[in-house]
């Protein structure tokens, strides 16, 4: 039997999560690296509509999961719906969104199996690896890469002896296939074996709140820091991203001092973007923000200080007081508009 690689894929109301579709991008990187299958897993009431666009963002099988009572997501009839299609089929790697859902799911799954898990995974490679103690070498080793210790440093972790290799990845790193409406992949119905013991909970009501703002597919994004000063100062900041058509982004320290909604909120707990223009505002740089936004193609940054991290990382810096500089920075690009 062929190898493969797993991949959840989340609903969200009547679509794909993005979050799943960056990981068919990246599964299928690492499946064509082991010369594997790759593999979406959905779950719900009826989900036969959704396997196609699997297919086109790079599935090569979806396994459907339906049952009449699995529409909303609860943990209990999930999770052992999950951990008995691992058991059967045996995945060599299964990734799973590090959304809500997903770190909820996941490490329940991994407990069941008995494997390990790495959370909030930014980079997952496959390579080599040699055990440090006994120089036992294992070959194509699921990588999986995150920052730790505040992001003070990347860590790579490995689980070489069990099997699946399991791993939640953070949103907005990976990057989605453009969809091939064309590709053929093999959809496969499963019935799930479920008793009125695995639904403890019934979901009673479900409300979706929307997000503010989607930085993710902005093209420009110009955020604001601690050092905007005040959400009254932020308004600088709506200013210049309305002249320019960006996207408004913003370190923790902006959204904890109430400048602005944490939605904007980029880094290691917020969002993670590339955008082609990320220009920085008052915002000192400091590894948790840098972690979400550091792949920026150009990156200006405005701040007071000139010893200011951001530095470190930007192409083009400005040292002032940004509620002098951004004014100018207006009239200059609407005079050369």
């Amino acid at each position: 039997m062929k190898r493969e690689v797993w991949v959840f894929a989340q609903r969200e109301q009547n679509r794909i999560a993005e979050i799943s579709l960056e990981l068919l991008g990246k599964g299928r990187v690492l499946a064509d690296k082991l010369n594997a299958s790759l593999t979406a897993i959905i779950i719900g009431k009826e989900v036969r509509a959704f396997a196609s666009p699997l297919i086109a963002h790079g599935a090569d099988k979806v396994y459907l999961a339906q049952h009449e009572k699995l529409d909303s997501y609860t943990t209990i009839p999930y999770t052992k719906v999950l951990v008995d299609l691992v058991s059967h089929f045996k995945p060599e790697i299964f990734l799973l969104g590090a959304t809500a859902l997903g770190r909820d799911l996941a490490p329940r799954i991994a407990s069941h199996l008995k494997v390990g898990i790495t959370a909030d995974c930014t980079e997952l490679t496959i390579d080599h690896y040699t055990d440090p103690l006994n120089k036992q070498r294992y070959k194509n080793i699921l990588m999986q890469i995150r920052p730790a210790f505040g992001g003070n440093i990347i860590a790579t972790i490995v689980n070489p002896k069990t099997r699946p290799q399991m791993a939640t990845v953070r949103e907005g790193v990976m990057r989605a296939l453009i969809p091939d409406s064309k590709r053929k992949g093999e959809v496969i119905r499963l019935v799930p074996e479920l008793n009125k013991d695995d639904f403890k909970v019934r979901v009673v009501e479900s409300k979706t709140v929307e997000k503010r703002v989607n930085l993710k597919t902005a093209s420009i994004i110009v955020a604001g820091g601690a050092g905007v000063g005040s959400r009254e100062n932020f308004q600088l900041i709506f200013k210049l991203a309305s002249c320019l058509g960006a996207g408004v982004g913003a370190s923790r320290a902006a959204v904890d001092g109430g400048f602005i909604h944490q939605d904007h909120q980029v880094g290691q707990t917020g969002t993670t973007v590339h955008p082609r223009l990320y220009i920085a505002c008052g915002i000192s740089g400091a590894v948790q923000h840098r972690a979400g936004m550091s792949e920026s193609k150009k990156i200006i940054a405005i701040n007071s200080d000139p010893e200011a991290p951001i530095f470190k990382i930007a192409h083009y810096g400005i040292v002032g007081d940004l509620r002098e500089v951004i004014p100018k920075m207006i009239t200059a690009y609407k005079a050369k508009k």
